[in-house]
């Protein structure tokens, strides 16, 4: 038999569960006081947690009757009823048969994938179009999102990458002076579907407790679903282990990247003078790092995901780039592990972030694993261990690097604060570098920027022997 407490945690806590079985946060409280679910409420619970009948607590008395809800808070439905809500018309159907009712906006259609929760105030087309979130429907537990619309200048690659969103209020207008159409147009533009009207504190604690778990997102404005098929298809997704996503967002031919950073009132800049010639392997590189490369005073050149190491050292650069990218890393690394090795061997100066760091680390003996709760969003605490300073960091990964499995001569640079993974690596003997945050930072903090101006150091000393 499990306590009321282990059950609460089994279906993601108490704001979780009281969404779940349609009641106040206030009758959780009563469960806790008695010791006890109502007999009403077991058909919810099982459903959530999997468990059976014998697990469930009973009390030796009848508890007090749970108080209403209030007439201002709406019941949320039954999750696991295949009635449709008055009104639906979206739904977010999960891995193990739950579905999230909800009004739909952006592109009608459907997605699969992983359900994730990002935790940034700002930013939300710069996150739907990060490469790194492909693969994966965002939360954005920021409650107002599409409040100063999109624009042509916000975007961090050709194409959205994120699978669709989840949100709490409807979209409004948008007001902002730099908008050039509103969120829910520029949505369907991108194919990407939405849903509003979500309880997404319940959700993200769901996420946060349980893991990132399989979902499906559904914008059916006839209001006409197939939940039996949705079921199956959220529960038959396999997941982002051992998927290489790289290759589906990386440009598939090289090219020059000369812009820079934006300014207000004067928008992006150019780089005219670059002092180093640096290669950026693009496994999902977002604009704004190949920006902040060129405003390091780099001439930038991109290869594809699948370059070799003959093909990147052709280009003759003084230092070598590993971007950020989705999927998982030990895929990925099939081929790209032996390019990074042999630019190593070439005693290129190399630096790398996110993605490039999962995968430097692997091209030097390490290895990689799934996070059961990923890092996302943009105020992760960061500890560097040689300064003993805290930078705050902007993150969108799901694995990361196993600090056990690192071979000597490699040292853990930095690490969370949230819990303790590891956070960037350096190379005894060579000339290489990698952070698992971004510190691009768009959107976010900018505490990192001047780990681009250490690359260029390093390059500096490299070509001064």
């Amino acid at each position: 038999m499990r306590t009321v407490e282990q059950i609460l945690t089994l279906m993601g806590g108490a704001s979780a569960a009281a969404a779940h079985c349609g009641v106040g946060t206030e009758a959780i409280r009563k469960w806790r006081q008695a010791r006890a679910i109502p007999p009403r409420h077991w058909t919810a619970v099982l459903a959530a947690t999997g468990l059976s009948l014998a697990d469930l607590p009973r009390a030796e008395t009848n508890p007090a009757p749970e108080p209403e809800m209030s007439p201002a808070a709406t019941p949320a439905p039954d999750a696991n009823a295949d009635t449709v809500p008055e009104g639906a018309t979206a739904c977010l159907v999960l891995g193990n048969g739950k579905v999230i009712w909800g009004h739909g906006f952006g592109a009608a259609g459907k997605k699969v994938g992983e359900v994730c929760f990002n935790t940034g105030m700002t930013g939300y087309q710069e996150t739907l179009t990060d490469p790194s979130y492909a693969g994966q429907i965002i939360t954005f537990t920021f409650p107002h999102i599409g409040n100063v619309g999109a624009n042509a200048e916000d975007t961090e690659a050709t194409t959205a990458a994120a699978l669709g969103l989840v949100v709490k209020a409807d979209i409004t207008e948008p007001s902002n002076y730099r908008a050039t159409r509103d969120l829910d147009d520029w949505l369907k533009s991108n194919g990407l579907p939405g849903i509003s009207g979500v309880d997404t504190r319940a959700l993200t604690t769901l996420i946060r407790e349980a893991g990132a778990p399989n979902g499906v997102i559904c914008h059916a404005p006839d209001g006409v679903f197939d939940l039996p098929a949705l079921r199956a298809e959220a529960a038959g997704w396999p997941g982002l282990e051992g998927m290489d996503l790289a290759k589906q967002v990386s440009c598939t031919q090289s090219y020059r990247w000369d812009g820079g950073l934006w300014a207000w009132g004067q928008g992006y800049a150019k780089e005219t003078a670059p002092k180093h010639k640096v290669v950026a392997v693009d496994y999902g590189a977002k604009r704004n790092i190949l920006r902040c490369l060129a405003d390091a005073g780099c001439d930038v050149t991109v290869v594809p995901a699948t370059a070799t190491a003959e093909e990147i050292l052709r280009h003759g650069p003084d230092g070598v780039f590993l971007s950020n990218g989705p999927g998982d890393p030990a895929a990925t690394g099939e081929y790209a592990v032996p390019a990074i090795r042999g630019v190593l061997d070439a005693g290129k100066p190399v630096f790398g972030i996110c993605l490039g760091h999962q995968l430097l680390a692997l091209a030097l003996g390490a290895k990689t694993y799934k996070l059961d709760r990923g890092h996302r969003g943009a105020n992760q605490p960061v500890k560097d261990l040689a300064t003993g300073k805290v930078e705050i960091t902007s993150q969108n990964h799901g694995f990361a690097v196993d600090d056990k499995s690192l071979p000597e001569g490699v040292k853990v640079t930095h690490v969370s604060l949230f819990d303790g993974s590891n956070e960037g690596i350096s190379c005894e003997g060579r000339n290489a570098f990698s952070v698992q945050y971004h510190p691009e930072a768009s959107p976010g903090p900018s505490d990192s920027h001047h780990l681009f101006h250490r690359f260029t150091d390093m390059i500096d000393r490299v070509k001064a022997g």
